[in-house]
């Protein structure tokens, strides 16, 4: 393409868009843009490679980010169990020691040491028959110990 004027007589003229030169270099330029523009678009779809990897790194990313969302809500609710478990725990103890200080209210111990202050007889009976008690367990197993002693030693008759 020359760049002549319609004054030249050789005959270049515009076409019916453009007014001048200028307009028609500027429309010209315009066009190679968006030309360039739609090769790149056509090469960017045949490029199925290209688009793959492309998809896959937005999925690899999404992937991440969900990862990220999964574990932060499964920590909340972790720390969501464990706060009601030790308010759980802490409402049991409080029960437990109440009921420990209503069953303390209603059974006094010092009642039951104060009738074993004033009569301990029953009391001296129980602790001795449970010496007795004691000392025969022990004779009846010093004995039986022997006797298998005896059995070892001794050959059979």
């Amino acid at each position: 393409m020359t760049d002549r004027t319609q004054g030249d007589g050789g005959g270049f003229t515009p076409p019916a868009g453009a007014k001048g030169p200028d307009e028609l270099r500027h429309q010209i330029e315009q066009t190679r843009s968006q030309l360039g523009d739609t090769v790149q678009e056509l090469a960017a779809k045949a490029d199925v490679k290209g688009r793959a990897r492309a998809r896959a790194a937005d999925l690899k990313d999404k992937a991440g980010a969900m990862t990220v969302q999964l574990r932060s809500s499964a920590a909340q609710a972790g720390h969501a169990v464990q706060e009601r478990a030790t308010h759980a725990g802490h409402q049991a103890q409080e029960k437990a020691s109440r009921a420990g200080h209503t069953l303390q209210e209603r059974t006094p111990v010092s009642n039951a040491v104060e009738v074993y202050r004033r009569n301990p007889r029953p009391l001296m009976i129980s602790l001795a028959a449970g010496a007795a008690l004691v000392a025969a367990g022990l004779l009846i197993r010093r004995g039986r110990r022997a006797r298998q002693a005896r059995r070892w030693w001794q050959p059979d008759r």
